[in-house]
């Protein structure tokens, strides 16, 4: 169903392009030598290239441009075997040389795309304009002081790499999707974290709303979201302001703004700079990037599986339905865990599994799968007991919360607490034999058609069997003698 805001002149189209920035994993920044690990203590990272102390000279970090080439690579994106870097002019106060060194006529990748997965099943290819490689600025803090703002510059001259999206978003869950489906290859690729609350991934929104079939309208770009739920909530808020400025007979202004999430609306920030307003040229201090192209090839052939290729596997080789693999790989240590469970075992039990009493218990624990209290190996070990007829379903379910609490294997738990099911004939006989002993009425209202009655039976004879008895056997036994 195609998203559309309802005005009172009918109904309007959401455009949507995305800016997103990437910190890229590195041990060290672009220009510098200068380490960039999270949470340092305030201007401890700082060389004098990042403070732009008089003739420092930049020079560039081989592996951050590695980074960026594998980035393209799983973006499916055409490399540019040269680039340039350029001298990108504005002051705030966190840039200490009142430059950033970017690029801008000649990024390092072109065009690409990525496919998004969106409810239903249907999928969407987004186009990728260019990402380019560009310093970060540092971060002024204005509540340290009543009047005065500290500067902190940890987080300058980190290597960003800005991946633009072209404008072919058009509502608020494709916008979610898209930037989750990036952090995803992003992070199987190992070239960005994707923690936004730590500002390693940000987005910048640019939203406009047209009439069906109309060119674009003017953007207005909402700056710095740091959250999936935010980006999805900045569009929604952003392209409802725009339609009742354009019904009121009002005219969209291009200018850059934030979202206030407290109020859940977009406030402007400041007028939009275009690319002449910030003086572009060629950095002097670098010379053009050129790639050898057998080194990138190289890094092709080195590329891990992605999500996409990763879900397409899933569903041939598991038989997983498409929106079960999706869920299963949108995270690599999920997918990772899956396969560690499946491994000779029933796929579908085993991501029923996951996907419901694992991630359950790690949502109500805050906890991630990565230091889960119950690993693959236990979980396996636990579905192997299922299979094997030592406990059933229900038990499984008490034994997984006992491992979620002790960390215990669950056969240890199972001898421990004598939760092995009851798989001898004669005692289920016996206990079929008293439920329908103690309720002769039940039995002639299901013998008169009531075939309801069999599920209270089951419920009794499982109920005296203390829930560890034999499901298969229990329902065999009880057809038998009401038959």
């Amino acid at each position: 169903m195609t998203y559309t805001i309802e005005g009172n002149t009918g109904p309007w189209e959401v455009v949507v392009g995305l800016e997103v920035h990437a910190q890229v994993i590195s041990q060290s920044k672009l220009f510098s030598g200068a380490a960039t690990a999270f949470g340092a203590a305030p201007n401890s990272q700082v060389s004098f290239v990042d403070a732009a102390f008089p003739g420092m000279l930049p020079v560039v970090n081989a592996e951050a441009v590695a980074q960026a080439v594998r980035t393209g690579l799983g973006l499916r994106a055409h490399i540019n075997l040269v680039s340039r870097f350029d001298r990108k002019n504005y002051f705030y106060a966190d840039l200490p040389s009142g430059y950033q060194i970017s690029q801008f006529e000649k990024p390092i990748v072109g065009a690409g795309t990525i496919e998004i997965e969106l409810a239903g099943g249907s999928t969407r290819q987004i186009g990728v304009t260019r990402l380019h490689l560009e310093q970060d600025a540092g971060k002024s803090l204005h509540d340290q002081h009543p009047s005065k703002s500290y500067v902190d510059l940890n987080r300058a001259g980190v290597a960003l790499m800005e991946i633009v999206s072209e404008p072919d978003i058009r509502s608020p869950e494709e916008a979610g999707a898209y930037v989750k489906k990036l952090r995803a290859i992003l992070r199987y690729l190992g070239t960005c974290d994707g923690n936004m609350e730590e500002g390693s991934l940000r987005a910048d929104v640019n939203v406009s709303v047209r009439k069906h079939g109309e060119p674009y309208r003017t953007r207005c770009e909402i700056k710095n979201v740091n959250s999936i739920r935010f980006v999805m909530l900045a569009v929604e808020a952003e392209a409802m302001r725009q339609v009742e400025v354009w019904e009121s007979g009002g005219t969209v202004q291009q200018e850059t703004r934030l979202f206030d999430s407290a109020r859940g609306i977009t406030r402007p920030m400041r007028s939009k700079e275009d690319a002449h307003d910030y003086r572009y040229f060629p950095d002097p201090d670098l010379l053009p990037l050129v790639l050898d192209e057998a080194w990138v090839a190289d890094l092709a052939s080195k590329l891990p599986e992605l999500p996409d290729g990763k879900r397409a596997r899933f569903i041939g080789d598991y038989g997983l339905t498409p929106y079960d693999a999706s869920v299963l790989v949108a995270e690599k240590a999920t997918a990772e865990y899956f396969e560690t469970v499946a491994q000779g075992r029933d796929a579908k039990q085993a991501a029923n599994w996951i996907m419901g009493d694992l991630f359950a218990m790690l949502n109500e624990t805050g906890r991630s799968i990565e230091n889960s209290p119950v690993p693959a190996e236990r979980l396996g070990e636990l579905l192997d007991l299922i299979s094997g007829n030592i406990i059933n379903g229900k038990i499984a379910k008490t034994v997984f919360d006992a491992m979620a609490e002790t960390g215990g294997r669950p056969a240890e738990i199972v001898e421990a607490r004598g939760l092995r099911q009851v798989t001898d004939t004669g005692a289920i006989d016996a206990a079929v034999d008293a439920v329908l002993a103690a309720n002769p009425d039940k039995v002639a209202d299901y013998k008169a058609g009531k075939e309801k009655m069999f599920g209270f039976f089951v419920g009794q004879i499982m109920k005296s069997l203390a829930g560890k008895g034999n499901p298969a056997l229990v329902n065999a036994s009880l057809k038998q003698r009401l038959g």
